[in-house]
């Protein structure tokens, strides 16, 4: 249905400028005329120069004035409607349909059948979010059995999508080739893309058959369209198979296969793409820095992130925000505060994820002090802080034990700053208050609080009762925990360990049980360390090529009798199986974190920091096996597990043995 619009009377310009021909002497004259006829390069050249008032009132004024031959063609009605869409001026739009109506009843030819200018007010009206309007105009004709090209469909199922309508926009592309419309390359486009937006690989898989069978061979567009698909769908394998026999690939097909990667956790794969893509001379977009940053950050590859700020620095654009949260991030979580916060200070048009990020940064590498300073700074500075402000906040003072700050803060949450607690806050609550020892008051919490306990809860809560060796609380919490997560191995492992610290072996014996009989095998201990451009990798009670070295024996033996000459013994508590202590000494020196630890000291320079990320939480003996390291060797060794940064240095850690 049109909306009613209240037509303005025009005033029709009595003088306008005529150029004269090349046989007329009187060139750049103004002239006087009776009934003037105005060109269609006049409105033109208006749409062009973005004056749409002047171009509407001068088509509004076109009956009454000019004769009917000489009313406005196609191609300026569609620069009109080309300037309404950039601008989203929906008042001019509606105005020039109306006109365009009114053209329709008062001569032979309907310009609303043009395919051109009925996409357009198609597209005009769905950027503006009038899809009533928009599928007025679509269905306009087409109930009368009148063929409609392709633009046409595609037009209108491209504002389906636009507005969240991804389903209806492949309904309407089936409904296209029931009317024997054959798609081409913009069909298919937009068909593969509401198929990623919604995850229908059946039906995107379907599209990719149609693009095999096509006679027409699929453009730049399509190609990319289709990588997007497999990747978003999780099929990294077919996501490589078209970037493979694609023609043609743009920093887009890169962007894809990366991201591709990443998404599926093969941070290996998606840094050698970079490198490919930037050997191949393909350049980047920030998009692409974006992703391989966050990459560089779960792998803690510190020196292909600083490779990547070079790139930042070097490049001639002026990076956007995205980027350098990206960036601010990747130094965090490398354990590099410092350089990170010199990065923050220098950013101009800093945002609210990026003060975030920078408290984030603070709080898991154990300085808490600073991020408090920097939250009350931002309060100060009339910045309103956000959900995320206060997580970052809480988990920190559950790191470095700060119960009464941790209870002020959540308080404050919703009575200084209108934050409502989340489940996410109500967990931090409960893993400060539980690693502190206070487990009835955690408890409680979770009793009270408005919303069902999440997994996350139960996590802490339990985490808590390992801590504090509360058995029989620990008990009922992970069989609440197995029931909400049948199929996750660190419920039944935590368990295990609580009954195994108590020395309840038969215990720790059915809960084996109870995870073979379900199926649930006990994730290894990995750790990552970057020595220049390679990651290495190392497993628990594995890498046997190296521990049999000769450069490994050598430098295991000094460490180990610098680290008798210290008076360390090995806490074989931490080894929770019935074995001899012989046995469980050797299985603590086989732990990733002290294989890593050893293939930096042989593999770098004297004074450079040794950078490990673990996929568990460090254990007690490696942790007090670091800090001696960091003693004998001079060295800072910075070790993030999956809680939280430790710094070893001289023999200390930034957690002061709180973690």
């Amino acid at each position: 249905m049109i909306p009613a619009i209240s037509l303005s009377n025009t005033t029709v310009p009595t003088n306008l400028t005529v150029t004269s021909g090349p046989n007329n002497p009187k060139t750049h004259r103004r002239t006087t005329s009776t009934h003037p006829t105005p060109p269609n390069s006049t409105l033109k050249s208006l749409a062009k120069s973005g004056k749409l008032e002047d171009a509407l009132r001068l088509i509004e004024s076109w009956p009454s004035k000019f004769p009917a031959a000489s009313e406005p063609d196609a191609e300026a009605y569609s620069l009109l409607l080309h300037a309404c869409i950039s601008r989203r001026s929906l008042e001019h739009g509606q105005r020039l349909y109306l006109q365009l109506l009114l053209s329709r009843d008062r001569s032979k030819h309907n310009l609303l059948n043009n395919p051109t200018l009925k996409s357009k007010l198609i597209t005009l009206y769905s950027v503006c979010g009038r899809l009533d309007e928009a599928c007025s105009v679509f269905l306009d004709g087409l109930e009368d059995g009148k063929e409609v090209p392709e633009s046409v469909w595609v037009a209108m199922a491209i504002g389906y999508s636009r507005n969240g309508l991804s389903e209806q926009a492949l309904l309407l592309y089936c409904e296209m080739l029931s009317r024997c419309v054959w798609p081409g390359n913009f069909a298919f486009s937009m068909a593969l893309k509401a198929c990623f937006d919604i995850f229908d690989l059946r039906v995107g898989r379907a599209v990719h058959g149609q693009i095999v069978k096509s006679s027409e061979k699929p453009d730049q567009v399509v190609n990319n369209a289709l990588l997007r698909l497999y990747a978003e769908c999780g099929c990294p394998g077919d996501a490589l198979k078209v970037f493979e026999t694609m023609p043609i690939r743009n920093v887009v097909s890169w962007n894809s296969l990366i991201a591709s990667f990443a998404s599926r956790d093969q941070v290996f794969d998606a840094l050698a793409a970079f490198r490919k893509m930037q050997g191949e001379g393909m350049g980047f977009s920030w998009v692409t820095l974006t992703t391989i940053l966050s990459v560089c950050t779960r792998v803690t590859a510190l020196h292909s992130g600083k490779e990547i700020h070079a790139q930042i620095v070097k490049s001639a654009n002026r990076p956007d925000i995205p980027v350098l949260n990206s960036l601010l991030d990747m130094y965090a979580k490398c354990g590099e505060v410092d350089y990170c916060r010199r990065l923050f200070d220098k950013m101009q048009g800093k945002d609210l994820t990026s003060r975030n990020t920078m408290l984030t940064g603070y709080a898991v590498n154990g300085f808490i002090e600073e991020a408090l300073a920097l939250f009350d700074a931002m309060v100060q500075s009339g910045l309103k802080p956000d959900g995320v402000s206060f997580i970052a906040l809480l988990s920190g003072c559950s790191h470095a034990g700060l119960i009464d700050e941790g209870r002020r803060l959540f308080n404050e949450m919703k009575s200084e700053y209108g934050v409502s607690p989340t489940i996410e806050h109500y967990a931090c609550l409960v893993d400060i208050l539980g690693r502190a020892g206070d487990i009835k008051e955690a408890l409680e919490v979770v009793e009270t609080m408005p919303k069902k306990p999440s997994c996350s809860i139960w996590g802490s809560l339990l985490n808590s009762c390992r801590l504090h060796g509360n058995v029989s609380l620990g008990k009922l919490v992970a069989y609440q925990l197995f029931e909400l997560e049948p199929n996750n191995p660190g419920n039944y492992v935590m368990l295990s360990n609580i009954y195994a610290n108590a020395g309840i072996w038969d215990g720790v014996e059915s809960i084996r049980e109870l995870m073979e009989e379900k199926g649930i095998k006990k994730e290894a201990g990995c750790s990552w360390i970057q020595i220049r451009n390679r990651i290495h990798t190392f497993v628990a009670g594995g890498s046997f090529e190296f521990r049999n070295s000769a450069e490994f024996e050598k430098v295991w033996s000094e460490l180990t009798e610098a680290l008798e000459e210290n008076g360390y013994t090995p806490n074989t508590s931490v080894v929770l199986h019935d074995v001899n202590d012989e046995m469980k000494a050797s299985w603590v020196c086989g732990h990733s974190e002290r294989l890593a630890t050893t293939f930096a000291l042989i593999n770098t320079s004297d004074g450079v920091p040794i950078r490990i990320t673990k996929n568990l939480r460090v254990c007690v003996d490696c942790h007090s096996w670091m800090k001696l390291v960091s003693k004998i060797t001079e060295r800072v060794i910075i070790l993030r597990d999956t809680n939280r940064f430790h710094h070893f240095k001289g023999g200390a850690c930034s957690c002061k043995d709180y973690w």
